[in-house]
């Protein structure tokens, strides 16, 4: 069977110049984007439960764009005024230039990673020099404390809040489900799929996976998976998606 329709569980990306465009015209097939899992944050009688004061700290460490806007709401739902003098640390460059939805951007209060991950050189040196701070970890309510164990391993004084969670983005009664393959990138996504689609049966779907838990949740789940990226071959799901295509539809 020729694959001509992708389910892609991810965002529609801002900018009709990304890979998947380069794919969709190369092999001639229709991808749609529709996230299975959405972002909700947490209500503030729910936050208020952790015991946490926002006015204590003098440091937030960002590690999404979804801990940002949250962080924010939880603010001023708690009519919690955050100070100027607040330093800002944010695994990326995109997270830093981001906070510019909510503050004036000050190089000397924000530093960012080049590489994406709490270890990263550069943010270890901002945090080093900034070690007496009090910092404030905005987390999913389901999180690796991976970042937290770094951080107290190096000595700071860093408390985890959990501000937001993510939950199935369920599809509507009347929304079309005839894909030919499915792409997954978390193992909510997959339970997702269950929750909105009981009786799916995979047959020819093909189900694709980006991650480790990705594709151990498609085998927990009962499912065949197809496609598992990342590989040194294709380090990206796009790379490895223009690699399955080419050998199955034979482009």
């Amino acid at each position: 069977m020729s694959i001509k329709k992708i389910l892609v569980s991810q965002p529609k990306p801002t900018s009709d110049k990304n890979p998947y465009s380069d794919i969709a015209a190369k092999h001639n097939v229709e991808i749609v984007f529709r996230s299975f899992i959405k972002v909700e944050g947490l209500s503030s009688k729910e936050f208020r439960q952790q015991k946490i004061n926002l006015a204590d700290y003098t440091a937030i460490i960002f590690t999404s764009r979804h801990a940002v806007d949250n962080f924010f709401r939880l603010c001023e739902e708690n009519r919690v005024s955050v100070p100027d003098t607040m330093r800002y640390f944010c695994l990326s460059e995109a997270i830093a230039l981001y906070l510019q939805k909510y503050i004036v951007y000050r190089k000397r209060k924000i530093s960012f990673g080049l590489t994406g991950k709490i270890d990263d050189p550069q943010l270890v040196a901002a945090l080093q020099k900034n070690h007496k701070e009090k910092f404030l970890l905005p987390v999913a309510e389901v999180h690796n404390s991976t970042d937290l164990e770094f951080l107290k391993g190096k000595g700071y004084d860093v408390t985890e809040a959990v501000m937001f969670r993510t939950v199935s983005n369920d599809f509507g009664p009347d929304e079309a489900f005839d894909y030919d393959m499915l792409i997954f990138f978390s193992p909510i996504g997959i339970q997702s799929l269950r929750k909105n689609f009981p009786d799916f049966e995979q047959k020819d779907t093909v189900i694709a996976t980006f991650g480790t838990q990705a594709a151990k949740a498609v085998e927990e789940a009962g499912l065949r998976l197809d496609l598992a990226a990342p590989t040194p071959q294709a380090p990206s799901m796009s790379g490895a998606l223009d690699q399955y295509l080419t050998e199955k539809n034979g482009d």
